[in-house]
């Protein structure tokens, strides 16, 4: 479905139809997190600019953060009327923009988790 390469390259993170994102290891190969909680396919992954954050987003209507280091949920985002498409931190990671499929975006605080603002 999707996938995405951490800031400077060690890691990255898959998205899957099987409901789960992983966190690799590029070196080795290897999976170090399976993102679960989703209740539908992961369409989207992104790392935030310092690595630390995995946000995925799903056709569950929900966009979730992770830690990145454990693959614990910090947040779970909701209000999205439809099935979500993608994700993206902003350039100072502060941000997290997701878009769904009914057209609309909404920006998030990451540190609060708290919306922002929708466009459509």
């Amino acid at each position: 479905n999707a996938v995405a390469f951490a800031p400077g390259g060690r890691s990255l993170a898959t998205a899957s139809s099987d409901r789960t994102a992983r966190v690799w290891d590029v070196d080795r190969a290897e999976v170090l997190h399976v993102l679960a909680g989703h209740g539908d396919e992961v369409h989207s992954v992104a790392f935030s600019p310092d690595a630390n954050l995995v946000a995925t987003a799903a056709g569950d209507h929900v966009a979730r953060l992770w830690v990145a280091q454990t693959g614990e949920c910090l947040r779970t985002l909701t209000g999205h009327r439809s099935a979500l498409s993608s994700c993206t931190f902003s350039p100072h990671g502060k941000l997290l923009l997701t878009a769904a499929a009914d057209r609309t975006a909404r920006l998030w605080n990451v540190d609060s988790g708290e919306f922002m603002l929708e466009m459509s």
